[in-house]
């Protein structure tokens, strides 16, 4: 689990690889990843888009960009958490996820913050 914290928002992420999903063979790697925000600052804040940069083992970049995340622009009030779930698909056994946020605070002022790197890796590859 990867956790960082900025404005008063922590973000933690888990990732788990998904064998029923992918075809090895066809070098078809599918990941899920668990993100938890929790806002620990004092203004709420909507999470307004996101930026996602998925690299592979061959440092093939793919940029995915969107309004919200899973259909929503959650409003997170301090003290308040919102968790969902999505995947991606890599070509390798073995990559990165790195990203931000675009917030606005209740209070008007927009912010982005910052999902730091984490490792999709099916099991036993990495040790």
């Amino acid at each position: 689990m990867t956790k960082t914290e900025q404005h008063g928002i922590i973000i933690q992420t888990q990732v788990k690889y998904m064998p029923d999903q992918s075809d090895e063979a066809a070098d078809r790697f599918v990941f899920s990843y668990t993100i938890s925000i929790t806002n620990l600052g004092t203004v709420a804040a909507r999470l307004i888009s996101r930026h996602w940069v998925i690299t592979d083992a061959y440092n093939h970049v793919q940029e995915v960009r969107g309004q919200g995340v899973v259909g929503e622009q959650p409003m997170l009030q301090p003290n308040q958490s919102f968790e969902y779930t999505s995947g991606t698909v890599l070509a390798t056994q073995v990559g990165t996820m790195r990203g931000s946020y675009l917030m606005r605070g209740d209070d008007g002022a927009d912010f982005d913050v910052e999902i730091p790197e984490f490792v999709l890796s099916v099991p036993r590859v990495l040790h």
